[in-house]
């Protein structure tokens, strides 16, 4: 990741921290922008390898039509209801389409531990099941901001 966080130090996450938020969170929010510059934001599932932020996209979607002409995308992650709660994170960079678009499931090494997890985590099973409407974008974040106002300690309102 070449972005750093400069400002917000205090309630920012450790890498270990942002790990493990990211593998326990389920649902993120992802930002794309139109050909006019129309911004366009809607939920996904997405599991996170430590590295890549992996989104599992409906390829007949305004998200995928967006992101085929420009791949710049912002995605949000967040949880906590009252303010002292308050924690998230914000990844930047462009998306990156990985396997067979729609995906049946054809052999694709990368995606090996992308669909293990996703599996696991929204399924409950070992293997990736596969409907041949979705297909795979990988997000490489140029740059992550987070925050955990839990660590602000003390805030009561």
């Amino acid at each position: 990741m070449t972005g750093t966080q400069r400002r917000g130090r205090r309630v920012m996450m450790t890498p270990r921290e942002l790990d493990a938020f990211l593998a326990e969170q389920r649902t993120c929010r992802v930002a794309t922008v139109s050909e006019d510059g129309t911004p366009h934001i809607g939920p996904l599932w997405f599991v996170w390898d430590g590295t890549a932020l992996w989104l599992y996209s409906v390829t007949r979607s305004k998200r995928w039509a967006q992101l085929r002409k420009d791949p710049r995308i912002a995605v949000a992650v967040d949880d906590g209801h009252d303010y002292g709660e308050l924690r998230g994170a914000e990844l930047r960079g462009r998306a990156e389409i990985v396997g067979e678009v729609p995906r049946t499931g054809g052999a694709c090494p990368e995606l090996g531990k992308p669909e293990r997890l996703f599996a696991m985590k929204y399924f409950g099973l070992e293997e990736m099941p596969h409907d041949g409407r979705h297909a795979w974008l990988r997000l490489v974040p140029d740059a992550v901001v987070s925050w955990d106002f839990r660590k602000m300690g003390g805030f009561a309102g």
